[in-house]
C-alpha cells in the first residue's frame, strides 16, 4: 500500500486536486461513497499540502466544492427519482441496514441531518438522496450542506497535512481501514486513465 500511495501523492498537484474535487463530488451524486469514502482524497490532499506540492487552502476549496456540489447533486436526484430511488441502491445497502439508519437519522434531525450525516461515509451518501426524496425544502438543504461540507472538508484536510507523511496514523484514528486502500487504488486508477486521454489528445492534435 505504502508504493500506491507514494504513486498518488507523487502525481502532478493539479491532478491531485483535481482528484480531492472528484472524489467527494461522486460520493452522495452517484453514490460512490457506498464503495470509496471521500476522506481519501482529502487527506491525500492535505498530505501532498504538507509536502509544499499545494497550498492547504486549495485543497480545502476543492474538497468544499465537491463535497457541496455532489450533496446538491444527489438531492436533486433524490427529488427526481423519488420513492423509485431506493430500488437503485445495492442489495447491500438493504440488508446492512445503512439505509434504515439514514432515514432514521434524517427523520429524527431533519435538514440538520445533512451536516451530521456527513461524518459517516455511509450516511454521507445516502442522506442527501433521501433529503430530495422526502420533499425537504432546498433552501433549508442547501444551508446545511454549505455548512457540513465546509467544516468536513477543512476538518478532514487539515487532518491530512498536520498528518503529514504519518498517514497510517490517520487512517486508523478515521477508522477507515481497508477502504483507504481501495480509495487510494481507485484514485490511482482515475488519474492513470485521465493521463492516458490527455496523451491520446496530444497525439491526434499532433497528428492532425
Amino acid at each position: 500500500m505504502d508504493a500506491v500511495v507514494g504513486a498518488v501523492i507523487g502525481l502532478p498537484p493539479w491532478l491531485v486536486l483535481g482528484l480531492v474535487f472528484l472524489l467527494p463530488a461522486l460520493e452522495a451524486s452517484v453514490f460512490v461513497g457506498l464503495v470509496v469514502p471521500g476522506e481519501v482524497a482529502v487527506i491525500i490532499g492535505g498530505v501532498v499540502a504538507h509536502g509544499g506540492g499545494l497550498p492547504l487552502w486549495a485543497v480545502i476549496v476543492a474538497a468544499v466544492a465537491g463535497a457541496v456540489t455532489g450533496d446538491q447533486i444527489g438531492y436533486l436526484v433524490g427529488r427526481r427519482f423519488g420513492a423509485g430511488l431506493l430500488d437503485r441502491l445495492p442489495a447491500r445497502v438493504h440488508r446492512s441496514g445503512e439505509l434504515d439508519r439514514a432515514l432514521d437519522v434524517l427523520r429524527r434531525h431533519g435538514a440538520p441531518a445533512v451536516a451530521l450525516g456527513r461524518w459517516v461515509a455511509a450516511l454521507r451518501a445516502l442522506i442527501p438522496g433521501l433529503a430530495g426524496m422526502s420533499g425537504m425544502r432546498r433552501l433549508p438543504f442547501t444551508v446545511a450542506n454549505v455548512l457540513g461540507g465546509t467544516l468536513w472538508a477543512a476538518t478532514v484536510a487539515v487532518l491530512g497535512y498536520l498528518a503529514g507523511a504519518s498517514y497510517r496514523a490517520l487512517e486508523q484514528r478515521l477508522g477507515l481501514g481497508s477502504e483507504i486502500a481501495a480509495g487510494v487504488l481507485v484514485l490511482l486508477g482515475l488519474a492513470l486513465w485521465w493521463r492516458a486521454r490527455r496523451r491520446r489528445s496530444a497525439h491526434t492534435e499532433t497528428a492532425g
